[in-house]
């Protein structure tokens, strides 16, 4: 008899099967479509739900259609199984949308196939087909089910891709609106976050990364982390606290790439954070920060205040210090760092000299001098402390030559 040896899209051949099978088998097609019906519904209650849902149609006539392209391909395997492939399809949207894992629906094929199975058993025996005729049967119906799966399969990761390059654009475009300089109503952030399946938390801190990111870095990240890695200044939102296990986190992804980690704020204030991320990078790369593979801005508070503003600091050491201006660079120049050693430790004459590397005779002498310069300046909280916070800034700034 001819048979049927028509390729399943695993590119396995079905084993071959008489066409005169397939007539044993259609009328037994209807009680079957009831049988495995009833039983998936009983073993997975979800399918239940479903039939009396707004797909229960298309769900019951993908179900027909299954079985009945199998024996239609039986007793012709030149037909064709678009209709059927639509609906599998379809069944793969369905349990993408629903959320479910596609284990779930494989298991409801593939005991389909053992209801199906037994019926060919009875088949077998009322009309005396040989055991071995079943059992290629038996092989053919469970490759059908791994061609059914592959072609449920497309239709789910179709869903499941555009639902995650969807919600990836939504929390890219929530986390420059996180970002931005003016805050968003918060009834707007709340819908934006359930529109990308993120939960808004209390608070955050942003790490700002130095270009070009690395591929790899995005699938190290924890599943709640907003990024983008596709603009000038690229950075991460990371929800919460700055936890030991976030700390891990963060080194074993971002190892080989320089990163800054701002302070943790109200998600409000986010902005913040990565400003003071960037700047902490920029105060890296002129060498005034230390480098590290993953520097905290926690750790360097006073120097991000101190060189928050140099203009300003320049000015406000040109007020403080304009007594000196009439004294040559040279001079005016070991007075300031002596003053600047002097108001930081507010060491003895013999501490700054031995900081400095000068005789504590020559740091008095300096000492008077600046005295009789700056007068009541240096009695006075307010004029020192200025003092103080110019000439510091001023001595982070050397650092890179930009005084």
């Amino acid at each position: 008899m001819p048979s049927s040896a028509r390729p399943s899209v695993l590119g396995e051949p079905l084993d071959p099967l008489p066409r005169q099978f397939a007539a044993f088998m259609r009328p037994l097609l209807p009680g079957l479509l009831n049988e495995i019906g009833t039983e998936v519904t009983r073993a997975y209650p979800v399918y239940g739900r479903l039939l009396n849902g707004p797909d229960g149609h298309a769900i019951r006539q993908g179900v027909e259609q299954a079985l009945t392209a199998f024996v239609d391909r039986v007793a012709d395997p030149s037909t064709t199984s678009e209709l059927r492939d639509d609906l599998l399809r379809r069944f793969g949207r369905v349990e993408a949308y629903e959320g479910r894992d596609l284990e779930v629906l494989q298991g409801a094929y593939r005991l389909g196939a053992r209801i199906a199975l037994r019926r060919a058993k009875t088949l077998g025996r009322q009309h005396s087909l040989s055991p071995s005729l079943v059992l290629a049967f038996a092989d053919a119906l469970f490759a059908y089910v791994e061609e059914l799966e592959a072609v449920t399969r497309e239709g789910y990761t179709e869903v499941r891709e555009r639902a995650a390059s969807e919600v990836s654009a939504l929390r890219r475009q929530l986390l420059h609106l996180l970002l931005a300089a003016s805050p968003l109503p918060r009834t707007t952030v709340s819908e934006l976050c359930a529109s990308a399946a993120w939960e808004l938390p209390r608070t955050c801190f942003v790490v700002a990364l130095r270009p070009p990111v690395p591929e790899h870095i995005q699938a190290g990240l924890d599943s709640d982390v907003l990024a983008d890695f596709d603009i000038p200044q690229p950075h991460l939102l990371v929800p919460g606290e700055l936890t030991p296990e976030r700390v891990r986190m963060l080194h074993t992804t971002l190892s080989g790439t320089r990163a800054a980690v701002g302070l943790t704020v109200p998600v409000a204030q986010a902005a913040d954070s990565v400003r003071w991320a960037r700047r902490v990078l920029q105060l890296v790369d002129d060498g005034v920060v230390p480098d590290a593979p993953l520097v905290r801005c926690e750790d360097h508070l006073t120097t991000l205040w101190l060189l928050s503003d140099p203009a300003l600091v320049d000015r406000l050491a040109a007020r403080e210090l304009a007594p000196l201006d009439g004294l040559t660079a040279k001079r005016r120049d070991r007075l300031v760092e002596t003053l600047r050693v002097h108001v930081s430790t507010r060491a003895s004459a013999e501490q700054v000299g031995e900081i400095l590397g000068v005789h504590a005779q020559t740091v008095r002498y300096r000492l008077r001098t600046l005295d009789a310069y700056l007068g009541d300046r240096l009695a006075d909280p307010d004029h020192r402390f200025a003092l103080e916070v110019a000439l510091r800034s001023r001595h982070l700034r050397s650092r890179d030559g930009a005084t």
